[in-house]
């Protein structure tokens, strides 16, 4: 499998940000140089660590905070989770919203032992999951439309955007992931402190990306268009 090039996405965007990638392997040595979590730490604590060039390693013995349901391991009891999300968090109106909410939630089934989050690696393309661009809204506006470019009725929906943690937002709450999908994330309040306060994400699916960079690579896209050339006119040159 070879990945293909964004670079002309990131170019015309002016998009600055590491892509970060999402691999289920079964070898970690080529993600070197790794970190992994410590205690019940939030997978984007990381973030420094992804810009530094370094990947997030994730093990059924190291979850994490989040990496225990993507790694089909539970980190509470329902109730204790209950209580923390719907009782101090206050994120649903009562608990049975809450417990209604967990049911239909999917956790990942990981193929290796092995989950890895950080700077895209294209010698390890045939064991990405994800990818996510972090992005300003100027910058999400356009990868939106992007998504749409080839989409017709019937298909999944391209974009999402639904509630859940972070983490679930790279990776469990899409439809298919051997489908075209995005989904317009880090919006969970809990985990943008290690974000600028200006990003967003917008997490693919494989096959998501490899659209993405055909509508790139096509000159008559809406990445190319008399719409965006004025957008990055109104922005000084530059949609940084």
């Amino acid at each position: 499998m070879i990945q293909p090039d964004p670079a002309l996405i990131l170019e015309r965007l002016s998009i600055k940000e590491s892509l970060i990638g999402f691999y289920d392997a079964p070898d970690p040595s080529p993600f070197e140089p790794l970190v992994v979590p410590g205690g019940r730490q939030c997978v984007f604590a990381s973030f420094k660590a992804w810009r530094q060039g370094k990947t997030l390693h994730l093990t059924r013995k190291k979850p994490g905070c989040g990496g225990a349901h993507l790694l089909g391991e539970g980190g509470m009891s329902r109730e204790e989770l209950v209580e923390f999300l719907c009782t101090k968090e206050g994120l649903r109106a009562d608990k049975q919203l809450m417990n209604e909410w967990l049911d239909s939630a999917e956790d990942y089934s990981p193929i290796h032992d092995h989950l890895l989050v950080g700077p895209l690696r294209p010698d390890q393309y045939e064991h990405l999951r994800t990818v996510t661009f972090y992005v300003n809204a100027d910058q999400l506006a356009i990868l939106c439309t992007g998504a749409t470019y080839y989409s017709r009725p019937g298909d999944l929906e391209p974009v999402l955007s639904r509630f859940g943690s972070g983490c679930m937002q790279l990776i469990t709450l899409f439809d298919n992931l051997d489908a075209p999908q995005a989904i317009v994330g880090s919006t969970d309040q809990a985990m943008r402190r290690f974000l600028e306060p200006w990003m967003l994400a917008f997490t693919v699916t494989r096959p998501m990306f490899e659209l993405l960079c055909r509508w790139a690579d096509n000159r008559g896209s809406s990445l190319h268009s008399g719409f965006t050339d004025g957008l990055i006119r109104a922005r000084g040159g530059s949609l940084a």
